[in-house]
């Protein structure tokens, strides 16, 4: 039954997105997102700023390629979900983003992590990396979300994200598991 369930999804994603690619970032996005960075803070080094800006936009497309992405990041979710395809959920983005940025060793910039619990029942949580100025924490840095459009770069203050309320990570993590906890204790009782 998981196989047939799996066959029929992949044939409604592959009828729904034909083939689809992750357009390149242009000059102009990559400049964009390297002054949104190098306005954090006037310690935040520009050639930085544009090395992370450059990886930012170019490693969102070749996680998509990597994640073999071909429909929205919703069907794609489902098809990692059922075991069709290994990875490309937000959580990997956010994971493998945060990994190769980190691998810079910055020294005026920080990777951080960020969920955003759902607003509604209907909605599940969302995960993402977020650059800040060395030091900052996630409210004072920006967005790098390569989920959302399926590997074509989504950015902007982690405050103004007009969709999320984005928390840092392990704060909702001891959330949840606080919950999770008097959740079994009740039900203990």
């Amino acid at each position: 039954m998981k196989s047939f369930l799996a066959s029929l999804m992949m044939l409604a994603a592959a009828s729904l997105a034909g083939c689809a690619t992750t357009p390149a970032a242009t000059k102009n996005n990559v400049e964009e997102l390297s002054l949104a960075l190098q306005s954090m803070g006037p310690e935040v080094d520009p050639a930085e700023a544009r090395r992370a800006a450059e990886i930012a936009y170019s490693y969102s497309a070749q996680l998509a390629e990597q994640y073999n992405v071909t429909t929205s990041p919703i069907l794609h979710n489902t098809l990692v979900n059922t075991g069709v395809k290994e990875r490309g959920v937000c959580v990997h983005y956010a994971e493998d983003m945060q990994a190769r940025l980190n691998q810079e060793n910055f020294r005026t910039l920080s990777m951080l992590r960020a969920i955003a619990e759902p607003k509604s029942d209907f909605r599940i949580d969302h995960s993402t990396a977020v650059i800040s100025a060395k030091g900052d924490d996630i409210y004072e840095g920006v967005v790098l979300d390569p989920w959302r459009y399926g590997g074509k770069l989504y950015w902007s203050a982690t405050t103004e994200d007009p969709r999320y309320d984005w928390e840092p990570r392990m704060e909702v993590l001891r959330r949840k598991y606080a919950r999770r906890m008097a959740k079994e204790a009740a039900a203990g009782s």
